[in-house]
């Protein structure tokens, strides 16, 4: 058997809350977690949505039923053809952010990257490949089993306004307590800059954490 590769054209969805405009003092990139749809994903970003902040939210190319014909979700990637769909996803990536930055003072505006759960590991590929700017960066209920050095160079972290948000009662970090325990010890280290942020609750975004942090 011989397998043959096609580049082939996809049409993504991208979803967007506010107005960019020149008032538009922030932009939120916010990437979703696996199994979601960013139509609904960018609901949690709604309130901070306004005259000067402008959220954008792509959705991953690859959707699937989540469950049997009932609901729809998309994943960034699986193991399968890793490579090639890690490259394609950052390329997707800086299509979006050049298509919003384009008529854009770039240097004015405070550009901020949100992951959440596969979203994380997402953001940090985009920031490692992409030829992007990020003033802020969010990991929202996140895990790296082997640590951000994993995805990203640390250098690449260290003049970045840095947080990881997590609930207390996170089933992914409850369930690998041995592995969890050694990221958090490893991200102080590697990230000694970055705001700590424990909520109570499961695996979810907290927007009220994300309100107040979009304030600044």
């Amino acid at each position: 058997m011989q397998q043959h590769n096609f580049k082939v054209q996809r049409t993504a969805r991208v979803f967007t809350l506010g107005q960019l405009n020149q008032q538009t003092k922030q932009i939120w990139f916010v990437l979703h977690g696996y199994g979601q749809l960013a139509s609904f994903f960018i609901k949690k970003f709604e309130k901070i949505a306004s005259d000067d902040v402008f959220v954008v939210a792509p959705e991953a190319i690859s959707r699937f039923y989540v469950k049997p014909y009932s609901r729809v979700g998309a994943s960034w990637m699986t193991f399968d053809e890793r490579t090639s769909e890690i490259e394609e996803y950052i390329a997707y990536l800086n299509e979006v952010y050049q298509y919003f930055m384009q008529n854009s003072d770039n240097q004015s505006i405070k550009i901020n990257i949100l992951g959440f759960s596969q979203g994380c590991v997402t953001a940090c590929r985009w920031l490692e490949a992409g030829d992007i700017r990020c003033d802020r960066l969010l990991f929202c209920s996140g895990f790296f089993s082997n640590g951000l050095s994993d995805v990203i160079a640390i250098d690449k972290l260290k003049d970045l306004e840095a947080y990881y948000i997590y609930g207390d009662k996170d089933e992914y970090l409850i369930e690998n307590p041995g592995i969890s325990e050694a990221f958090m010890a490893s991200m102080k280290t590697d990230v000694p800059h970055i705001k700590i942020i424990e909520f109570e609750g499961g695996h979810a975004v907290q927007s009220s954490i994300i309100e107040e942090i979009a304030k600044n």
